[in-house]
């Protein structure tokens, strides 16, 4: 089979393996891995990790293919759903398992893994990407994903929040962090809904416990104390 058979072959796939290959090609996989690492060789394949390869150029198709289960969310997937006008440069990979590497580099685009626990695991959905299907955190679990990692500042997401609040689901965010369990994401989603006129934030103030948080915990921990959420508001703006 000519390479221009065989990249037109890959094309139908995000990423695919050697066994893969070896089926294309219809030969066995010793020859495969050789005529695999000429085209490799030749920047006809690209070389995501062992055994994942890809000819797609547009990473966001790649992404939520490398390791199974996961979505893709944070920054990535506010663009994706309009909450901000940044264009990230890394795409954050939530998964359940585990992973040798913390990220990769692809295309200019480093794809990092973050790993949370498998009754996290949820609100996202399939959306298409010139005709595939790739896996996607729906706004609200971004934002929960956001403040749960820890890997956004608590004010950025308080303002994603306060300039999409029409847009999106409070009632979905709150019926998530519930769902969560996690009493420090539901004293921190308490105060900043409620801090915005939600409604839906009296549902959280039962889970709440006193003892004093910050609400961002990148920034110094000083600021009013609401006591009736035990929260410090350590965020400017207000």
């Amino acid at each position: 089979m000519e390479a221009l058979q065989i990249v037109k072959k890959l094309q139908e796939y995000p990423t695919f393996n050697i066994d893969t290959f070896a089926n294309i090609i219809n030969n066995d996989k010793i020859y495969a891995k050789m005529h695999l690492n000429r085209l490799k060789n030749r920047d006809i394949v690209k070389r995501i990790q062992r055994n994942v390869y890809t000819v797609q150029e547009d990473p966001l198709i790649i992404a939520s293919r490398i390791i199974w289960p996961s979505y893709i969310s944070l920054w990535t997937a506010f663009r994706y759903h309009n909450l901000t006008e940044q264009i990230p440069n890394k795409i954050s990979v939530i998964t359940t398992r585990s992973k040798s590497r913390d990220n990769i580099q692809i295309m200019n685009t480093t794809i990092i893994f973050e790993k949370i626990r498998p009754s996290w695991f949820f609100g996202f959905s399939k959306i298409k990407i010139q005709d595939f299907e790739v896996f996607m955190a729906e706004p609200e679990k971004a934002l929960i994903d956001a403040v749960l990692l820890k890997k956004i500042s608590t004010t950025e997401i308080y303002s994603l929040l306060q300039n999409n609040i029409k847009s999106i689901s409070v009632k979905k965010i709150v019926d998530y962090v519930l769902r969560i369990k996690n009493k420090a994401l539901i004293k921190r989603f308490g105060w900043m809904l409620e801090s915005l006129e939600c409604n839906y934030a009296k549902k959280l103030k039962k889970q709440a416990y006193k003892t004093m948080i910050p609400l961002d915990i990148t920034r110094p921990i000083a600021g009013l104390k609401d006591k009736k959420w035990g929260i410090i508001v350590n965020i400017g703006g207000i």
